[in-house]
């Protein structure tokens, strides 16, 4: 842990082409999605929240810039959500497009990951980080990055399967 008594690790993976997905449609977030996103972002804090951290702080983090990227269509940005059956919406992915700071070259940052309860264990938060790598690999991304709390070990463990490794500890 630093001096401050907190930290969050960064993982990195390379861009593959692994293509094994549930039988989900992965479409992009449209307007009228706006609504579940919002309320699915409750999910980010279903963890062991740090002490000096609150749930309403973790699920409104990133509220300004994913409503933001859903509203004006951005192109460096992706909102894929992920649907079971027509209208049966059951997660999300949110990215952008940063630059790496050692490269100098563009990568994919995960913003959110957020998958519904009664969805967990399924396969979705797998079918949406492959959707987040072709995205990133169509946009000429070597790799995709993401932060996820010390304590979710949910999050960190779907992370660990799909091969992300740390990279950096804040």
């Amino acid at each position: 842990t630093s001096s401050l008594g907190w930290w969050a690790i960064s993982a990195r993976r390379r861009v593959s082409a692994d293509r094994h997905r549930r039988m989900l449609e992965i479409r992009p977030a449209r307007p009228e999605d706006e609504s579940f996103l919002l309320a699915l972002n409750q999910r980010l804090a279903a963890f062991p929240v740090p002490a000096w951290r609150t749930r309403a702080q973790i699920a409104d983090a990133d509220r300004e810039v994913l409503l933001e990227a859903l509203r004006t269509g951005r192109q460096d940005t992706a909102i894929l959500l992920a649907e079971a059956a027509p209208g049966d919406r059951v997660g999300y992915a949110f990215a952008t497009t940063r630059t790496d700071y050692f490269l100098k070259t563009p990568q994919a940052h995960v913003e959110i990951l957020a998958v519904e309860e009664r969805a967990e264990g399924q396969g979705v938060g797998r079918a949406l980080m492959q959707a987040i790598e072709e995205w990133a690999r169509g946009r000429g991304c070597g790799a995709v990055t993401l932060n996820v709390f010390d304590t979710n070990y949910r999050a960190r463990g779907l992370y660990e399967h799909l091969g992300f490794q740390p990279e950096t500890v804040h």
